[in-house]
């Protein structure tokens, strides 16, 4: 299978995925409900993971697919789909437009093909291995993207989500060294501060925990877009847990900064 067609296909899955969530995006019924770590999780979430499984069975039986709602095991020696229906389910209940569905396929344990809608925004943005990375704009515009070219920890632009995950999951100080060491900071979280790296609006993105949902689809995007993905060791892989994007020129400094103590 070539990865022209997975992409094309992820890309129809995102369209499916963004008819069941415009829909449900401010509905006065939606219905929630928590999982066991307390992070909540809506009607809407699992209508759109299995709106894609279904479509997934049609066209490709024979893969692996793993979901943020249904589980499932990503595949380490073969073809899996990798499924977050809703990232920032926490804005999709507030009303905030900043939420996308990530669609992944990982081969071999590589992320090859990624697509990331945030349908509530009219953006979207996608890669396949070979590609080079995408975006469209609310207009239907579409262009490449690429990293920023910004080469000093001082001129920098940083990002993170939930300040409180680094106490928990890494180290706060060594997080509040990375902002020190750089020019402006912000927490614009989830799926939007990769992208934002992806299209160079930013420099660094870090999150002291994911899950692969979160950040498969993620790698696939920076790294087309000449960036650099890995956890927050520096192993480029996005099973581990943890998430730094970066343009390429600032990871290894960003690493000394988050080196924990």
């Amino acid at each position: 299978m070539s990865s022209a067609a997975d992409l094309d296909l992820a890309r129809r899955l995102a369209d499916l995925a963004d008819a069941v969530t415009r829909a449900r995006f401010r509905a006065h019924d939606l219905h929630v409900t928590s999982k066991p770590d307390r992070t909540p999780v809506t009607d809407a979430d699992t209508a759109v993971e299995d709106a894609i499984r279904t479509l997934l069975a049609q066209e490709r039986p024979d893969d692996a697919i793993l979901g943020e709602e249904r589980g499932g095991t990503e595949a380490t020696n073969a073809r899996t789909w990798v499924i977050d229906p809703i990232d920032g389910t926490k804005n999709f209940l507030r009303g905030l437009p900043i939420w996308a569905t990530l669609i992944a396929l990982v081969v071999d344990g590589t992320p090859q093909v990624g697509v990331i809608s945030a349908a509530a925004l009219g953006r979207r943005w996608w890669a396949a291995t070979g590609h080079g990375a995408w975006t469209s704009e609310a207009d239907g515009t579409q262009r490449p993207i690429s990293v920023s070219g910004v080469d000093e920890l001082g001129n920098a632009y940083l990002s993170t989500t939930h300040l409180g995950s680094w106490t928990e999951h890494h180290s706060r100080s060594a997080y509040l060294r990375l902002v020190d060491a750089c020019w402006e900071n912000r927490a614009f979280g989830d799926f939007w501060q990769h992208v934002l790296v992806a299209e160079g609006a930013i420099d660094l993105a870090a999150e002291a925990v994911v899950n692969a949902w979160d950040v498969a689809a993620v790698q696939v995007i920076v790294e087309e877009a000449g960036g650099r993905f890995s956890d927050l060791t520096g192993a480029g892989d996005h099973t581990l847990g943890s998430a730094l994007s970066s343009n390429g020129l600032l990871h290894e400094s960003a690493l000394d900064q988050l080196r924990s103590g």
